[in-house]
């Protein structure tokens, strides 16, 4: 049984295509002139006696070197140049792939009788895994498709129009009306633009939308102007501050060497007992 492995891209189990796969295969030639082999008889095994000492032998059974141990071998002058009296012979055969519309990754494709043949018996079969690669814009989940959408501040407020490249090639028109706010991070759906099911073509998941607003960057806006801003912004909520209160000034936070600092801390406390960690300044 052969398994290889076809690269499938999402556009092509979305469309569904035929493509090729080149099969290397052992399949049986046309050398069927057997005898038994003059060596074994038939048995596959040869007897050897060898003399050890006076008056004593020793007999030795070994794997017959003309017919391999099958106890049939075929006359050199019978044989084929490519068989080389194997029965069998190495070609390279082309087969076609038919990848319908929804297939899966890890999906298996089936060819009964195309595998390895060999005399007298029944040919294996290959199998065709699919797999499937990335996509620069779309991930799947099943039959939907989720995405991931940027938009500017001003358009999560005021509305928008944007434009899809469907993976069949058609353009979508994604529109949010003045008034509706869109949120960072929040998810929306296009129904019947998902996948096509599988064996069904005519059905389809939901393309589903993550909405990834873009904040303007520091110092954006000169100070004369802010109060403008503000004024068309919901108003701040004000907050009662005493004496008895600490002031504290937020700094940018860098994950990666947070991350650091607590593998570190639990690889020294493992090792030499509890330790102390980076103490922040306060005021």
């Amino acid at each position: 049984m052969n398994v290889p492995e076809i690269p499938a891209l999402l556009a092509k189990n979305y469309q569904g295509v035929n493509t090729i796969s080149p099969q290397l295969s052992q399949v049986q030639n046309l050398e069927r002139i057997l005898d038994w082999s003059s060596y074994s008889k038939g048995r596959g095994t040869q007897i050897h006696i060898q003399q050890i000492g006076p008056g004593m032998v020793q007999q030795i059974q070994t794997v017959c070197i003309e017919c391999k141990g099958q106890g049939e071998c075929i006359n050199p002058k019978d044989r084929c140049e490519s068989g080389s009296g194997t029965r069998v012979t190495r070609k390279k055969k082309i087969i076609e792939v038919h990848v319908e519309k929804g297939m899966k990754d890890g999906q298996k494709i089936l060819f009964h009788g195309e595998g390895n043949q060999e005399p007298e018996l029944e040919p294996g079969d290959v199998i065709i895994v699919l797999d499937q690669k990335d996509h620069s814009v779309f991930q799947r989940r099943g039959h939907d498709l989720i995405m991931k959408m940027k938009i500017q501040l001003s358009e999560a407020l005021c509305g928008f129009k944007k434009t899809i490249k469907t993976l069949d090639d058609r353009t979508l028109v994604i529109t949010s009306k003045s008034g509706e706010v869109v949120k960072h991070g929040d998810l929306k759906c296009v129904c019947n633009e998902g996948m096509p099911v599988y064996k069904e073509p005519l059905e389809k998941g939901m393309l589903i939308i993550q909405f990834l607003v873009v904040f303007p960057k520091k110092h954006w806006l000169s100070p004369e102007k802010l109060p403008q801003l503000e004024a068309l912004l919901l108003p701040r909520q004000k907050v009662r501050i005493t004496d008895d209160m600490e002031q504290v000034e937020p700094k940018e936070f860098n994950p990666g060497k947070q991350s650091w600092r607590q593998h570190r801390e639990a690889y020294d406390e493992e090792h030499d007992g509890p330790q102390a960690g980076v103490q922040c300044q306060t005021a």
